[in-house]
């Protein structure tokens, strides 16, 4: 899937290598709630969990962050092979910022398009100005994982080398675009207005974070550098709150103005 040397050329389409245990769990939670949702007696599970309109007229919050945690579609090749680009994406971005920025990014990434999206479809039934049959689909489950993830490598290796379609190789920064007009298509074809706003920002979201806990080197982003960079700010937030609940204070020093501090005084 993805090449960074050139030279010797490596297509090993993101599958070489132990897989990430978080990935095969998140895969295999897809999978199940997929399959739950084909049998009269456990399709309530999905439902329980899917983004749907019930969030603001009913209050049920929770949807906000479960619903990129189930598998959504029909029965058929296309679901596998979503779920085989997912396992692509997601292994490199969860080898970049390990675990704990893994699902926060999924957490601020999903949460943050999802209320984006209710609240577009709040607006728009209670101004009566589109009629949406069933909103929030092309944003549900492991289509708004794709667009997390994809969006994370593209912002992180912008000049790294996707086959598109396992043929076409492309530049990654060109996956923002592929994602919009992907989204547009499906907005095209089901009218789903939330869920391509969703969608967008979902793309939005990932590159802000990317890009807040990232650095360069050259040129190209890599995630252990955003890792890195993150856990330093997430340190210093953390010590500034410390000493402003325990009211330390910086005292000036006492020496005269002929004084000269030393190169190691900050």
């Amino acid at each position: 899937m993805v090449t960074r040397n050139p030279s010797p050329p490596r297509m090993d389409f993101g599958l070489a290598g132990p897989p990430p245990r978080d990935i095969v769990i998140l895969l295999g939670v897809l999978l199940v709630t997929f399959v739950l949702r084909f049998f009269e007696s456990t399709q309530i599970v999905p439902l329980l969990l899917q983004l749907d309109p019930l969030v603001w007229q009913r209050g049920f919050v929770w949807k906000l962050a479960t619903y990129p945690f189930i598998g959504y579609g029909v029965p058929g090749l296309g679901f596998l092979i979503e779920l085989l680009i997912l396992y692509m994406f997601g292994k490199d971005v969860f080898f970049g910022l390990y675990r704990r920025h893994f699902w926060r990014l999924i957490l601020w990434a999903g949460i943050g398009s999802a209320v984006a999206a209710a609240g577009l479809h709040a607006l728009l039934t209670a101004t009566g100005a589109m009629a949406i049959p069933d909103p929030f689909i092309i944003m549900q489950g492991q289509r708004i994982l794709l667009a997390i993830f994809i969006a994370a490598f593209a912002t992180a290796h912008r000049d790294a080398t996707i086959l598109l379609f396992f043929v076409l190789p492309i530049r990654a920064k060109w996956m923002f675009l592929v994602e919009f007009l992907f989204a547009l298509m499906a907005f095209l074809g089901s009218r789903d207005l939330p869920g391509f706003v969703g969608i967008c920002a979902a793309m939005g979201l990932t590159y802000l974070y990317v890009r807040a806990s990232g650095s360069m080197r050259g040129g190209t982003r890599t995630f252990r550098e955003m890792r890195l960079r993150m856990e330093k700010w997430w340190i210093q937030r953390k010590l500034d709150r410390a000493r402003r609940k325990r009211g330390f204070k910086v005292i000036p020093g006492q020496g005269g103005p002929n004084v000269r501090k030393g190169p190691w005084v900050n």
